[in-house]
């Protein structure tokens, strides 16, 4: 966790800003400065040393704004006892100073405690994982606290490989005539035997043997069942019944030693897992392909590592869905579906007779059973054996059916205790496995093909950015609402260290990768049957004039696939590159039409060249043609978007939005000056520039007071005088109204907002609430009993329009 301080205004060179530093972050004994700047060149100092920086982070919402180059951006940093510190910025032949400012010690002391009390609140979210792996040691318990804590090692979306459905090439050359031996224990699972039984028989496409061990199941129906069955397949079949129960472990041994005679490659299979046609050339291939290959483990519903649609989370299948995910894992290349692994998990796993014959059982020392595949594994590596996990193919696994799940946690702690002891990098291994998920290509594949067999609707896919704020939580509200619902959904992300990231996220959990390659984000959507495209936000894109080409790419209109589109204008960047509709100077100028030639309305592209206005909703302009409904979330949005794109009316909804929670009432009374409560987080476009002016206004005069609830960008200041109350909770607005002597609103936002969650907030307290005449805002307040607009014009002082019409005037 971190300190954040306040930023500072860099200077200002022919009345132009150089920059701003936004932000000052202190993590541990390091101390961060971030922001954005036009110079050439920035050099951070300190006594003794510097270092030297050229601008390189891409920072579009500034060289939008400015019609500069979009790597603007840096953040630069060292350790904290150096300071103090200064930035220096080169232009040119020039260089200009600037002191940097540091938290005091008294507020990082304070800072300190705030942080130690949030981290406590994450530790108590993470105390069932701490007890659990107390409990029973298991990495994959201690996996989910690191990753609570936020203590990964590795980011939580890795890059996807774009060859998994390449061309495949022929089997391995005698590879249909390779025997096998199926060893599988027996113990209950009554209702299963058969459908697992007749799988094997009728899905093993190579030359097969089953050694059966019946380890004295108290259900008197199991061997009686077995011994029928097996007595009509005699010479595939080899029945073995055990006096007494023997475990799992001693079961299989019995098995193991059946298996080394007949010197074929073994199958370990649970009595719960279910194969699917021609699972076993595709399981035992691998074998051919490296002669140091010691197991191979296919993906499944419930396998740990390999489990699928989320990593280490079981999900239950319904009848026939396994088989569907399995026909998509058949049509992976067969060298893009393996990856090593720290071990095999022995539901359904081959077992090269090559390490079999040098380690002939399985270790006792595990009781009746749990982690001794692992052991296994362990000691097949220290004999130069590899472990791969097989995403070519799909097992259901039953899980818990053949062993219960209470004598299995009962064996948990001892023998995760045991592995520990034995091999101390396992572990560690098998987090960094969880981690860097090698297997997320097809882990992603696959959960797709999941999401595709289980929605009965349309699949939701969405085309959303990585800048969070209100867009994202209508967003991940929405996408919470399907899930409740038990509807799956994908969500295509913009923004991040490869342009597209991909989340699919289902009821049983989520999986991410990355990826650059726009082809290969469309086969893996094509497994999707039917499909809802939905635009949230682009903002952010590499290249954002392509972007609704490309959503119009993923829109099938065929007789056996129609998919539909829907536009959601969160904000203006289907009209212009400036999605907040001010021109260069921060102004806004009303609707923005293709004569606009501000180069705030310009789009800079990654090879340099700039898009006009009319060539960007030229593109836009398409993609709302071709969508089925366009949503806006208020009558202002309604009139913007028409006044650019007029064909739009007929699949034109608005849709406003509602408060999450009641927002209470407060009480107004008696004041002898009137104080002006500013809600909200407030930038430049929110009315940063705004609530300075009026602030120092309010200083100079002494007759009202401003209060700000939220915080302001640090590029502006307030004078001392006005309190900045920080985060809040729309709970605890009447008790800081009673706090702070809260007489009105005020919204000093400038630009046309889609939708004002805050105006809302405001006009329920029953308070005044004044803002300026436009967008959301706008409409709000002019609709509400306690609502007043403020007249807007590019040309006037904004401030002093608020105190003529919301002051003076009475």
């Amino acid at each position: 966790m971190a300190i954040t301080g306040r930023g500072a205004a860099l200077p200002e060179v022919d009345g132009a800003r150089l920059g701003y530093v936004e932000s000052t972050v202190i993590h541990g004994n390091r101390i961060q400065f971030n922001g954005w700047t036009t110079a050439d060149q920035i050099v951070l100092s300190w006594h003794g040393g510097q270092l030297v920086q050229r601008p390189h982070l891409n920072r579009a919402d500034v060289a939008t704004a400015l019609g500069v180059d979009p790597e603007v951006g840096f953040s630069v940093g060292a350790p904290l006892s150096l300071g103090p510190f200064q930035l220096t910025l080169r232009q040119g032949n020039a260089e200009y100073q600037c002191r940097l400012r540091t938290p005091s010690a008294v507020k990082q002391a304070l800072a300190r405690i705030w942080l130690g009390l949030r981290f406590a609140r994450v530790l108590l979210r993470a105390s069932p994982s701490i007890l659990k792996w107390q409990a029973t040691k298991d990495p994959l318990h201690r996996a989910r606290v690191k990753a609570i804590l936020d203590l990964d090692a590795h980011p939580v979306a890795g890059p996807m490989h774009t060859n998994l459905f390449d061309d495949g090439h022929a089997p391995p050359a005698g590879l249909g005539e390779t025997p096998i031996t199926i060893v599988l224990p027996v113990y209950n699972a009554f209702d299963l035997l058969p459908d697992v039984l007749d799988r094997v028989e009728r899905h093993t496409d190579l030359p097969w043997q089953l050694a059966v061990i019946e380890d004295k199941s108290p259900d008197t129906r199991v061997r009686p069942f077995l011994r029928d069955w097996a007595s009509s397949r005699r010479d595939r079949v080899h029945l073995i019944e055990n006096d007494a129960n023997l475990g799992f472990i001693r079961s299989v041994n019995k098995g193991l030693e059946y298996a080394l005679e007949r010197g074929a490659h073994v199958v370990l299979l649970n009595s719960d897992a279910l194969l699917p046609e021609a699972w076993a050339s595709r399981l035992i291939a691998p074998l051919f392909g490296q002669e140091n290959v010691a197991t191979v483990t296919p993906m499944s519903n419930d396998a740990e590592i390999f489990s699928v649609p989320a990593i280490c989370t079981k999900t239950d299948l319904n009848p026939g869905e396994a088989d569907a995910i399995d026909a998509l894992a058949r049509q992976f290349h067969p060298q893009a579906d393996l990856e090593q692994a720290p071990t095999g998990v022995g539901f359904c796993m081959a077992m090269n007779i090559a390490f079999l014959r040098r380690l002939p059982t399985l270790d006792t020392a595990f009781g009746r059973g749990y982690g001794e595949e692992v052991d296994w594994c362990r000691k097949a590596r220290a004999l130069g054996g590899l472990h791969l996990g097989l995403a070519g193919l799909f097992v259901e696994h039953k899980g818990g059916e053949s062993f219960g799940s209470a004598e299995k946690q009962a064996l948990v702690q001892k023998n995760n205790e045991l592995v520990a002891s034995r091999y101390p990098t396992y572990d560690r291994e098998v987090q960094e496995f969880i981690q860097a998920d090698p297997m997320i290509t097809a882990r992603i594949a696959l959960a797709m093909a999941f999401v595709a067999v289980r929605s009965s609707d349309p699949v939701p896919v969405y085309l959303a950015h990585s800048l969070g704020g209100g867009a994202e939580h209508y967003l991940l509200n929405r996408i919470h609402n399907e899930l409740q619902r038990g509807q799956s959904s994908v969500v295509v992300r913009v923004g991040g260290p490869q342009r597209f990231q991909v989340e699919v996220r289902t009821p049983d959990g989520e999986s991410t990768g990355t990826t650059d390659d726009f082809g290969f984000l469309e086969r893996l959507l094509d497994v999707l049957p039917q499909r809802r495209i939905i635009y949230s936000c682009g903002v952010g894109d590499a290249d954002p004039i392509e972007l609704p080409a490309l959503m119009r790419r993923l829109v099938r209109r065929a007789d056996d696939r129609q998919d539909a589109l829907e536009v959601l204008v969160h904000d203006y960047f289907p009209i212009s590159p400036s999605y907040c509709l001010l021109d260069s100077d921060g102004v806004y100028r009303g609707p923005v039409l293709p004569e606009r030639s501000d180069r705030a309305h310009m789009a800079r592209r990654p090879d340099r060249t700039r898009a006009t206005l009319a060539d960007w909703q030229k593109e836009w302009g398409q993609l709302i043609d071709a969508a089925d409904q366009v949503t806006v979330f208020s009558e202002s949005s309604r009139s913007l978007v028409l006044a650019t794109y007029p064909r739009a009316e007929p699949v034109l909804r608005v849709v406003p939005h509602s408060l999450a929670q009641p927002v209470p009432l407060v009480e107004t009374g008696n004041a002898d000056v009137e104080v002006i409560g500013i809600l909200g987080n407030i930038g430049l476009q929110k009315g940063a520039a705004v609530a300075q002016d009026l602030a120092r206004i309010a200083e100079a005069r002494g007759d009202f007071q401003l209060v700000l609830i939220g915080n302001i960008d640090p590029a502006f200041s307030l004078p001392r005088t006005v309190p900045v109350h920080g985060n809040y909770h729309v709970t605890e607005l009447d008790s800081l109204a009673a706090k702070y002597g809260i007489t009105r609103w005020l919204i000093p936002s400038i630009w046309p907002e889609t939708f004002s969650y805050t105006t809302h907030e405001c006009i329920a307290t029953g308070l005044p609430v004044y803002a300026f005449d436009i967008g959301a805002q706008g409409d709000a307040v002019r609709n509400a009993a306690n609502g007043h607009v403020i007249g807007f014009s590019a040309e006037d002082n904004l401030a002093q329009s608020i105190l003529r019409q919301a002051l003076d005037r009475e």
